[in-house]
């Protein structure tokens, strides 16, 4: 991701055989200020995706991911990703700790899924 948008850092992350989770970092610094600041400028709110949103990030991650499996003969026209994602924005230290101890063990909990085939 960083390489594509040099505002998106990868955090923590695991993938398992059927979902994949991650901490993404996304700094603010497009208009010059940080995270922190206000901007100055106003943002124009649409119905349809935002570049450099969180939507289009993960679209954008889902595309290529797509086609480095087509690429290499992983796939072929078969459905890869399910249709969205689920987010949760960490807003202190304590909440982003508690989510990268959800990453960290999620895939002790492997077995329990649905979808586990041994």
């Amino acid at each position: 991701m960083a390489m594509l948008r040099k505002n998106v850092k990868l955090d923590l992350h695991v993938v398992l055989p059927n979902h994949v989770h991650g901490l993404i970092v996304i700094e603010d610094n497009l208009d010059g200020l940080s995270s922190r600041g206000i901007s100055t400028q106003k943002r124009h709110v649409s119905r349809t995706l935002q570049a450099g949103s969180l939507g289009a990030i993960i679209g954008q991650f889902k595309v290529a991911v797509t086609r480095r499996a087509r690429l290499s003969q992983l796939y072929s026209d078969q459905r890869i990703w399910q249709r969205n994602y689920h987010e949760h924005v960490a807003r202190d230290e304590e909440s982003l700790n508690s989510i990268r101890r959800y990453v960290i063990e999620n895939p002790a909990r492997w077995a329990e899924d649905s979808l586990y085939v041994d």
